[in-house]
């Protein structure tokens, strides 16, 4: 390992002289973002907390989770059918 072998004008990168854009300082751009709000309703908080999805059991972030509602009646049809015509009370 010489002292020929690893000159400064070896290592230095040389501008060459062509006019195309890589000949200008490298600038930073941005990626252009898919929403605005990346898919969360986090604003201003730093972390929230986590739940599991119920259908693959996956850990996701509350803000970012689809919230679904869902409304099940506690007793399915025919039950109810058989308390009506069981009960007193004429409906």
């Amino acid at each position: 390992f010489g002292s020929s072998q690893f000159g400064s004008s070896e290592l230095s990168p040389r501008p060459h002289q062509c006019a195309c854009a890589c000949s200008d300082p490298p600038t930073r751009r941005k990626m252009p973002s898919k929403r605005r709000n990346n898919g969360r309703s986090k604003h201003g908080r730093g972390h929230t907390a986590i739940v599991r999805c119920s259908n693959c059991a996956r850990c996701v972030p509350k803000d970012k989770a689809i919230k679904r509602f869902q409304v099940r009646n506690m007793v399915d049809a025919s039950s109810q059918r058989d308390l009506r015509d069981a009960s007193v009370y004429a409906t």
